[in-house]
């Protein structure tokens, strides 16, 4: 009997090694080389290598002389993953959805899988995790039933395949894809191998047959998806689910997105009866804001196309050790230290001798340029002791000479204020022009952060 040869694989990044080693040389991390049986040949992967998306053999073709169709998205009842997906569910496609246990996945994409079944579309939940009483008893909970609803348990990738040979469905849902195994591959479920080749082999599924397919990934204590980077690369969307597990509220946004805008959020609020959507998450983020708080404002920040009133709030305090900290929650911390060096630098804070903590509530993350002076007008106003109105929205981008800086889409995030009952806008000076202003709303047009500081705290 031949000898099988083994190969050790890091369970991070894929990378592949004839002996074992305590650091993984490609992505550096520790003690994750895992010893694996090298698979004798492969036919699986040419016969996909060959057939392309279509499962005939493909062949080099001019792109002129390629037919395309276009095809309608397919909505759900949920606006916000509509708008998260860009739109709606494209045929053929293969979304993957991260989140920490418990956060509410399942129960997202079983609510989704019913709401399209309601549609006449047939939708196969596949449980790798629960028995079929188990999601029966979930669906009852959550008020689902419909006979286009097919539920299956099952872990052997070849059974699985079979099964959507068989029933041809509009819609899979593989929860989740660290349980599903191949039996050809060797290595354990939830390994490099196998979670390459079953998503590889669901791929193949989805594009010849254009069915979509949902995949649940679980996910590391670091917040990343668990199993290679690979995995991310093969599919076309996906989608991120986090919150905590103690409070009420979600949050969908993608990071990955071939069909759309990777920018957009989706808010939900998980209820007795399931996942509800938040029309307007603005009056969700500013509900609990203390009155007359130092420390305190509100900014109008774009999460894709819709506009999104959050709360940034700092604290400044002396420093009881000889460097300084600097801490900062949903706010990009090399950020924050740029922008209390600017004000250091051009306004005269001395903030060096100062411990610095900010945080977005609400468990949002802002990227874009125009939080920065909400930003600056915060730690200003903790740092003063001096409370900001309440009804101001402060807007706008700075620069490393204290200048304030134009946005985009001011007239949206403006409107946005109104709604919310916000009386004045700081925001730059040179986005006064070309559009017309909201009523009822003073706009109050500011060059410079020391400018911004003497109209939010009086100097």
């Amino acid at each position: 009997m031949a000898k099988r040869k083994t190969k050790f694989m890091c369970q991070e990044c894929g990378y592949e090694s004839p002996k074992w080693m305590g650091k993984c040389p490609g992505c550096g991390q520790w003690n994750k080389m895992v010893e694996e049986v090298e698979s004798t040949g492969s036919t699986r992967r040419g016969a996909f290598a060959n057939t392309g998306n279509t499962g005939v053999a493909a062949k080099a073709t001019p792109i002129t002389s390629i037919e395309t169709v276009s095809e309608p998205r397919i909505t759900t009842d949920l606006n916000e993953l509509n708008r998260v997906l860009g739109g709606g569910v494209v045929r053929g496609s293969l979304v993957l959805i991260g989140g920490d246990p418990g956060i509410g996945k399942s129960t997202l994409l079983l609510q989704v899988s019913y709401q399209l079944a309601k549609k006449a579309h047939s939708v196969l939940y596949i449980s790798g995790e629960e028995s079929m009483r188990q999601t029966k008893l979930r669906a009852d909970r959550l008020g689902i039933t419909s006979d286009n609803l097919l539920v299956y348990s099952e872990t052997n990738l070849q059974e699985i395949s079979l099964t959507i040979e068989n029933t041809n469905p509009d819609f899979v849902i593989v929860d989740s894809i660290q349980t599903i195994f191949h039996p050809e591959v060797t290595s354990a479920p939830g390994s490099v191998s196998q979670v390459r080749e079953c998503t590889a082999e669901l791929m193949r599924i989805g594009k010849t047959k254009g069915i979509a397919i949902f995949i649940v990934g679980h996910v590391t204590k670091e917040g990343s998806i668990a199993g290679p980077r690979l995995l991310e690369h093969m599919v076309d969307t996906v989608l991120y689910f986090e919150g905590e597990r103690h409070h009420t509220y979600r949050i969908l946004r993608a990071v990955k997105n071939r069909f759309g805008s990777t920018n957009e959020m989706g808010i939900f609020e998980m209820k007795e009866m399931g996942l509800e959507e938040v029309a307007n998450p603005s009056e969700i983020f500013l509900e609990e804001r203390s009155q007359g708080a130092s420390g305190s404002t509100v900014v109008a920040s774009m999460e894709g196309t819709r506009p999104v009133l959050v709360e940034i709030q700092a604290l400044i305090s002396p420093t009881s050790f000889g460097n300084p900290r600097r801490m900062a929650t949903g706010i990009d911390h090399n950020r924050v230290s740029l922008l209390m060096a600017v004000l250091e630098k051009r306004v005269g804070l001395l903030l060096a001798n100062q411990d610095a903590y900010l945080k977005v509530a609400g468990g949002v993350k802002l990227d874009e340029p125009a939080i920065d002076l909400a930003v600056a007008v915060s730690i200003a106003s903790s740092f003063r002791d001096k409370p900001t109105r309440a009804t101001d929205c402060i807007i706008g981008e700075v620069g490393l000479t204290g200048e304030v800086r134009r946005v985009s889409r001011i007239e949206q995030r403006v409107q946005e204020a109104a709604k919310l009952g916000f009386e004045r806008i700081i925001l730059p000076e040179n986005n006064l022009g070309g559009w017309t202003p909201t009523r009822g709303v003073e706009l109050i047009g500011v060059s410079s952060v020391s400018h911004a500081l003497k109209v939010t705290l009086g100097g």
